[in-house]
């Protein structure tokens, strides 16, 4: 778990990065703002994958975080940047908001932690 959230935590930091330097002249500006939303959904939740590491809260709501960084923001990522692509990835779409009940599924997973 320890090398997949440092993963997710180095890849938001790159494509966040990413998102600025490059990509920004060619995104249209709601295309980016979504981008933007799915760096920053993915950085929140490595961060909160990588204080939950040593504590009590169940494994389900880690990897239920996990979930919801590759459903949500990588499915934001592909959305926001299919025109560069050349490719209509709309069927994404509704993935989109699964990957954000698995986000809200690990918040819950914090109340059956045993202490925090």
């Amino acid at each position: 778990m320890k090398n997949l959230v440092a993963f997710f935590g180095a890849s938001a930091v790159l494509l966040g990065a990413l998102g600025a330097h490059t990509l920004a002249p060619y995104l249209d500006a709601t295309a980016l703002s979504s981008f933007r939303t799915g760096v920053l959904y993915q950085l929140v939740h490595s961060v909160a994958l990588f204080t939950s590491l040593k504590s009590s809260i169940p494994n389900w709501a880690r990897y239920s975080w996990c979930a919801g960084i590759v459903l949500f923001s990588f499915s934001i990522y592909l959305l926001a940047t299919d025109e560069l692509w050349g490719a209509n990835l709309s069927f994404l779409g509704p993935i989109t908001p699964i990957g954000g009940l698995a986000f809200v599924a690990g918040w819950v997973g914090i109340a059956f932690s045993n202490r925090l």
